[in-house]
């Protein structure tokens, strides 16, 4: 709950906005509260705490502090090794508590994402990537070494599979793609034009999309075929970098792995002329 709540915050209205963020920031204090109390603290009306548990797929207020309950627990079970204290980075921590923060939040992206990633979508990803013609990937900023890391590890295993480094570039291959191509698109918030411009180029020449994103009903997620959801856990010192390359990071992995388990024996086969071939070379003499 706490990973949808997370990521309909770009969508919400002001005043629910705020909601969502009294919930996020105390989830057990929030499960405490009354819906009076919940209006005061963000300073809404009682109306507006109803319109955003039903908005979010509640019909009762009580079923979501039972389920917010229930979230906050498995949370300190997934972080029950790190420090519980907030997750942003203060001006004077420590290396020790930044250690910490960093990898409190990078479990949580991780642990959320496993949770939020639908398998169904999945399957289909994987089963169309891996009879794909050829698979062009696009992404922006962080998300572009997500991008290469894919492509890298879908070159090993044989697979055509192009980075486009440059909006430009991307965009004009994207426009001669065919119904036998696939167009992987990546983007934490789902809103950046480059990104979203690929992925329609792609679509409308045919090919299929696929998204990954950490907002369901984004601009990029709507171009898309198959949506792939991370639920990244963004700060002021993290935000749209590291909490959402881990999370994309993790995606990729999952889609590689089932699309290499595919074509179980040619990926082995690959994977093991590939580190030959890298070997070679590496144990030559000077």
């Amino acid at each position: 709950m706490l990973v949808k709540v997370r990521g309909q915050l770009p969508s919400l209205r002001p005043a629910e906005r705020r909601i969502a963020e009294d919930l996020l920031s105390d989830p057990e204090g929030f499960a405490r509260s009354s819906i009076s109390e919940t209006a005061v603290r963000a300073g809404t009306s009682t109306t507006t705490v109803v319109r955003f548990y039903r908005r979010i797929g509640y019909q009762r207020f009580k079923d979501l502090r039972h389920d917010l309950t229930q979230e906050s627990v498995r949370e300190r079970m997934t972080t029950h090794e790190f420090p519980a204290e907030a997750s942003d980075i203060g001006r004077r921590d420590s290396l020790a508590q930044i250690v910490a923060k960093v990898a409190r939040d990078e479990t949580l992206s991780i642990s959320d994402t496993a949770t939020m990633l639908q398998t169904e979508e999945l399957t289909r990803a994987v089963r169309i990537a891996a009879h794909a013609q050829r698979i062009d990937i696009f992404g922006v900023g962080a998300s572009s070494i997500v991008s290469r890391d894919l492509q890298r590890k879908l070159a090993r295993i044989g697979r055509t599979a192009i980075d486009w480094p440059e909006a430009h570039s991307a965009w004009t291959a994207a426009a001669v793609l065919n119904g036998d191509s696939v167009a992987l698109a990546i983007s934490h918030s789902g809103v950046t034009s480059d990104t979203v411009e690929f992925l329609r180029l792609a679509r409308h020449s045919g090919a299929t999309t696929i998204a990954i994103t950490n907002v369901e009903d984004s601009v990029l997620a709507r171009e898309a075929d198959v949506v792939l959801c991370t639920a990244a856990r963004e700060t002021a010192f993290r935000s749209g970098a590291l909490g959402s390359r881990i999370a994309q990071l993790m995606v990729v992995d999952c889609l590689f792995i089932g699309v290499a388990q595919t074509h179980y024996d040619a990926s082995l086969e690959a994977l093991r002329t590939t580190y030959q071939a890298v070997q070679s070379r590496a144990s030559r003499p000077s």
